[in-house]
């Protein structure tokens, strides 16, 4: 394997040096980058931006030890993020200094390093999963997100058979195996440029986290329905919804953001699906919505959040966030969940949900939802996994952590609407 351009090292810590400010998400400041500076190759980008993450998620860590190399600190933390990401030995033009350097960091130990610079996240974070969970599986869970996620596709079954996909990846060859609770999950061994395989072209596969799945899943969307995909964002859930649905009854994508819905066209024309009408909102109040008060079968509110479930693959989420934004957060969810609630029909369906790890935004805001709407019970999550035959150990609602089940962190409830009593 040849080494990586000494140039890809510059890159590194020149984008780095935007990047640590946090005043944009990562991805947003790398795409930017990359189109101002179009003769970086794709090997290039892939090994600057795996690099950037690498940064990102061990940040206490690498600071920390950043300080006992000489040279300018950003380089530093641009060599320790290429030497976590591609290996030490894939450096090219590496001083003897920087080398040796690196060769000592690797022989740390980080099994002795405090439990905080070991679960690399802002302090206010990780004492509330430690009051949640205890210290020990606090940093179980804080490791794991540590790690970059799997790539899970869901396949879709007005296109193509979960089997028949497994044979197309394997000519590729893409090796996969299915996902162990996503009745169409499907998990690829290693990252796959996807995008210019006739499978994806034709709608036959999406890219979504099992756990994402699992969400849609649980909505139990029926045939002829009418079902509302409460904040939409680019699709990923609402496409898997008009799948179960078998592309009948009308599915209502909403959300605030026309750039997100823009995201949700080309995959709703490849989906091969007809039911889905996407909707862009003033407000979770908006006049189009009052509209249609108490007639939707089942409504999913994947409510804006903290993000703190997706730090596999964002992990500049947990140093961009802070405690006055978590309370803001908590404020917009209830209110969310109010609105949504007004969609609601007599025995309908609402399913609560965040990619949140925190208690406050997760069953602090349904028991409060709960207490203002005695007409709304609380359905067990194990009831509906064993109705959509998903094997999953649930209580009251599902958790999703990725130290446990190898998905994104997801929270959700499902809660039901009383039928309305006949006199």
């Amino acid at each position: 394997m040849r080494h990586l351009h000494p140039l890809v090292l510059t890159h590194t810590e020149q984008v780095l040096r935007e990047i640590m400010n946090f005043a944009a998400p990562t991805d947003v400041v790398l795409s930017r980058y990359f189109r101002e500076n179009r003769k970086i190759g794709p090997r290039e980008r892939g090994a600057i931006a795996e690099a950037v993450y690498a940064v990102l998620r061990h940040r206490l860590f690498f600071t920390n030890y950043a300080e006992s190399g000489s040279g300018p600190m950003m380089r530093r933390l641009a060599l320790l993020g290429l030497a976590e990401s591609a290996g030490r030995q894939m450096i090219g033009k590496l001083s003897e200094e920087e080398a040796n350097w690196l060769e000592r960091m690797e022989k740390i130990d980080r099994s002795q390093l405090a439990p905080r610079v070991r679960a690399d996240m802002p302090e206010w974070i990780f004492e509330k999963l430690v009051a949640q969970y205890g210290e020990k599986e606090a940093l179980l869970l804080a490791q794991a997100l540590n790690v970059p996620a799997p790539l899970d596709l869901r396949v879709n079954t007005l296109k193509a058979k979960r089997d028949e996909v497994v044979a197309a990846l394997a000519e590729a060859p893409i090796a996969c195996e299915p996902t162990p609770y996503a009745p169409l999950g499907l998990r690829v061994g290693k990252k796959a440029a996807l995008q210019n395989m006739p499978l994806f072209k034709d709608g036959a596969i999406e890219v979504q986290d099992e756990g994402s799945q699992i969400l849609a899943q649980i909505v139990g969307a029926k045939r002829g329905e009418m079902v509302a995909d409460f904040c939409a964002g680019a699709g990923g859930k609402t496409l898997a919804l008009g799948t179960n649905m078998r592309n009948t009854g009308r599915l209502y994508a909403f959300d605030v953001s026309d750039k997100r819905l823009a995201k949700m066209k080309p995959r709703l024309a490849r989906s091969g699906l007809s039911n889905v009408h996407p909707i862009h909102i003033a407000h979770e109040r908006d006049a189009r919505i009052k509209r249609l008060a108490g007639k939707i079968d089942r409504v999913l509110v994947d409510s804006p959040c903290s993000g703190l479930g997706t730090l596999r693959r964002n992990p500049d989420i947990k140093w961009r966030q802070t405690p006055e934004g978590l309370a803001e957060l908590t404020e917009k969810q209830a209110a969310i969940l109010e609105s949504a609630a007004r969609l609601v029909k007599p025995g309908g369906r609402l399913v609560y949900a965040t990619c949140s790890l925190l208690e406050e935004e997760n069953e602090a805001v349904v028991q409060d939802f709960l207490s203002k709407h005695p007409d709304f019970i609380l359905r067990p999550i194990s009831e509906i996994l064993a109705e959509q035959k998903i094997d999953l150990e649930m209580g009251d609602y599902l958790k999703l952590l990725p130290h446990r089940h190898q998905t994104d962190g997801f929270f959700a409830a499902v809660l039901e609407k009383g039928a309305k009593k006949t006199a």
